[in-house]
């Protein structure tokens, strides 16, 4: 690992002052990517900008626009919280089935969608929930924020500050995980408002992404069984030593039913 300098300032624009003097600086959330990536020699920052003592980037509530959680907030807490278990039951439970004890103590929401692993849980929820990052400059709507693999619409210096999420009337994640990482193998979130439903998938492909056969199919009708005639391509699904293309489309279809069965 290369030398670099830590920084831990104490609010919001002294952080972003602190990004801005560097262009190798990097911000630490959670660190449970970043730092790995460090140690392997695949990221090498000048400066860690270390976010853990900004309060505007914390806290959870639930207010007129919906649920809002700050950035920093760990997926421990969100897993643990009233107001999420109360709101959105299928978002804690979402929180409380990444990775291990450890991790969820450190990983936070905002670090985990600042990366956008293309195997990570939060951005199915983001996409099916239709929730809207809210930045130190803007707010970015979920079907603009998702943009590749590794990739988001953030800009350079750019910091998610929380993320607010529309209380779906039902909803549910179901993941087929990886045992090893415990990443999602595929994971799929169903949320049912009035308007429709959404349905985002994650682990499937580059980023998460919206299955509109899916969301087409069980907006017409609410039933698990509506899933089973959608057609699931498997042109653009990864496939690796863990599963082929073919059978992570299965298991899209096969977890969308299982996620309208469990929906509340």
């Amino acid at each position: 690992m290369n030398e670099f300098g830590f920084h831990r300032p104490a609010t919001l624009k002294d952080a972003l002052a602190t990004l801005a003097a560097s262009e190798d600086a990097r911000a630490l959330a959670g660190g449970q990517s970043l730092l790995p990536a460090m140690k392997l020699g695949l990221a090498a920052p000048s400066d860690l900008v270390d976010l853990s003592a900004i309060t505007q980037m914390k806290g959870i509530a639930v207010g007129k626009g919906g649920l809002r959680i700050g950035a920093l907030a760990t997926h421990a807490e969100v897993a643990a919280s009233a107001d999420v278990r109360g709101a959105i039951p299928a978002l804690a439970r979402l929180a409380d089935g990444i990775g291990d004890p450890a991790i969820r103590e450190r990983g936070t929401l905002g670090g985990s969608l600042a990366n956008n692993d293309p195997a990570a849980c939060y951005p199915a929820a983001l996409l099916a929930l239709g929730a809207t990052v809210h930045t130190d400059r803007r707010s970015i709507a979920a079907d603009d924020f998702l943009t590749g693999l590794y990739e988001t619409a953030l800009e350079p210096g750019e910091l998610i500050v929380s993320v607010e999420f529309p209380v779906p009337e039902r909803a549910s994640y179901q993941k087929f995980m990886q045992p090893a990482s415990r990443y999602a193998l595929v994971g799929v979130f169903v949320a049912k408002n009035r308007a429709g439903v959404r349905v985002a998938v994650t682990g499937a492909a580059a980023c998460a992404f919206r299955s509109t056969g899916l969301e087409a199919a069980l907006s017409a009708n609410w039933s698990a069984a509506s899933c089973d005639g959608v057609e699931i391509s498997d042109d653009e699904l990864n496939a690796d030593m863990h599963a082929s293309a073919a059978y992570r489309a299965h298991l899209i279809r096969v977890l969308a039913r299982r996620a309208v069965e469990q929906a509340d």
